[in-house]
């Protein structure tokens, strides 16, 4: 892409620090932004984007620095005062009251209200239009968000950020629970948005999507810039070259493993929120992917395969046992772990430890007649702590405190603590920088080298086919095919998902 140099410019940020106590999370950084101009934030989890774009968005207060806003002074102490200057933000995790209508989350704060009384009809339309411009006429205005799937809470927090004048969008990983066919949506409604002259700010890990939609760019490493140029001149090699300070071999690692017994069969099994009966083996030492589109069945099947929803029909067989019940507790006691693609929700204690996080599924090492040995927990959770490269100051610290990407790694270190024999893992790479995504790969290979079974959920096709062994695609909760990862390309993945039919 290339972009209007006579553009004018409409954010300048000059010297903006932030520091949290002793840790500098944005050291410096310099960033100009062009009207309609799309511009790609890029580097590892912790590099200090979030942080960047929060000062930006008037979440959180500088240090040091300045910003003008077409060209005048620019100092949010808010988010809202931030959109009321035009300034909206889309954030990785994301920001909305669960208890409240898909309609409640996308007006609020912005309710049309005349003479003391609130104007229902038009905000409802004002919702629906935007809806209906990022293609998701579906989802109702009456329903509680956190009656929502993941993706479509995604949605919703789209349609939030565009209603009103924007003259910056922020994006701060707006694909990471989309399927490809959204994202694809995604990328029309900006190529829009850039027509009308809104600038854009937009941070991925998926470096493929930032090389086709961004004009420019900026990488950041530990906090500071590195780096910033036009996107058309710069390779996805050096990208991600500038982003981690050296050369990364292989994206895809694969580790030399065996296929073993059945470890788990799933016989004619329907859960409560399965449209249909599923028929699947997974054996030890495998790595199964389970690919489909948005609403395709996918989470539900995890779920209740994990006792997380009730079983209506079939069973679930682990090792030699056979069930057509079960709870959490009793598959993680049958040696099973689940990570869920709702890391905030479901995945982690946010207000507890890391070392609460880590052991609780597992806490057998450090009891004894009924004492814990914090001594040596707080040990063994330094040591996961280093081998998972968790960027934490200490075992004590928050949950909350950590980027979405360490906390990612906080969730899967957790089952990996567990000692769990098969591994449920439900978009384990969202919101995962480069690298690390590249150490995950590697580590899922190793469990599987250890006879492990994993199961693993993702919208990212090319994932799928790098790492995994065998591949099943699912349509409107109906297993379409499962085939060896040779045996498939996206192009047929992406067929079968979207038309039930195998190629």
């Amino acid at each position: 892409m290339s972009q209007n140099q006579s553009s004018p410019v409409v954010l300048e940020m000059k010297d903006v620090t932030k520091n949290f106590g002793a840790t500098c999370a944005v050291d410096d950084v310099d960033l100009m932004l062009k009207r309609g101009e799309v511009h790609a934030l890029i580097g590892e989890n912790g590099a200090g984007k979030s942080t960047l774009v929060k000062i930006l968005s008037g979440a959180l207060k500088p240090d040091k620095g300045s910003m003008l806003l077409e060209e005048l002074r620019y100092a949010p102490s808010s988010p809202l005062e931030g959109r009321r200057r035009g300034v909206s933000m889309i954030y990785q995790e994301l920001n909305l009251a669960p208890h409240l209508t898909v309609e409640e989350n996308i007006m609020l704060g912005r309710e049309s209200h005349s003479w003391g009384f609130v104007r229902r009809k038009e905000m409802k339309k004002k919702v629906r239009e935007a809806l209906d411009s990022i293609h998701h006429p579906e989802i109702s205005l009456d329903i509680p968000v956190r009656k929502l799937s993941i993706s479509a809470r995604q949605v919703v927090e789209i349609a939030r950020a565009l209603l009103g004048k924007t003259t910056v969008l922020i994006m701060d990983e707006p694909t990471s629970s989309l399927s490809q066919e959204d994202s694809r949506l995604l990328f029309g409604i900006i190529k829009k948005l850039k027509v009308q002259g809104v600038s854009i700010i937009y941070i991925s890990h998926f470096l493929e999507e930032v090389q086709e939609v961004a004009d420019t760019y900026t990488v950041l490493r530990d906090g500071k810039k590195v780096s910033s140029g036009d996107m058309k001149d710069a390779s996805l090699e050096e990208l991600i070259q500038m982003m981690v300070g050296q050369k990364v071999d292989e994206m895809f690692p694969r580790v030399a493993h065996e296929q073993g017994e059945v470890l788990v069969s799933l016989d004619k099994l329907k859960g409560k929120k399965m449209q249909e009966e599923v028929r699947l083996s997974l054996h030890r030492g495998e790595i199964l992917g389970i690919a489909g589109l948005i609403g395709a069945g996918r989470t539900e099947l995890m779920r209740t395969i994990f006792g997380l929803d009730k079983v209506e029909s079939g069973s679930v067989k682990v090792a030699y046992v056979t069930t057509s019940t079960g709870s959490p507790w009793q598959r993680i006691r049958q040696g099973m772990g689940y990570l869920s693609e709702d890391r905030q929700g479901e995945g982690l204690a946010l207000s507890r430890s890391l070392a609460d996080n880590l052991t609780l599924s597992h806490f057998y090492p450090y009891s004894h007649f009924g004492f814990i040995n914090l001594k040596k927990r707080r040990e063994a959770v330094s040591g996961w702590i280093q081998k998972m490269m968790i960027k934490a100051q200490n075992p004590d610290q928050p949950a909350l405190s950590l980027s979405g990407g360490n906390q990612q790694k906080v969730a899967l270190a957790r089952l990996l603590h567990q000692e769990a024999d098969v591994l449920l893992l439900d978009e384990p790479t969202r919101g995962i920088d480069v690298v690390s995504k590249s150490q995950i790969y590697e580590w899922i290979g190793q469990l599987a080298s250890l006879d492990k079974a994993i199961l693993f959920v993702s919208s990212y096709f090319p994932e799928l086919l790098g790492i995994c062994d065998r591949i099943a695609v699912f349509h409107r909760g109906r297993l379409v095919d499962i085939r060896a990862h040779s045996e498939w390309d996206t192009q047929s993945m992406m067929a079968a998902a979207t038309t039930g039919k195998a190629a």
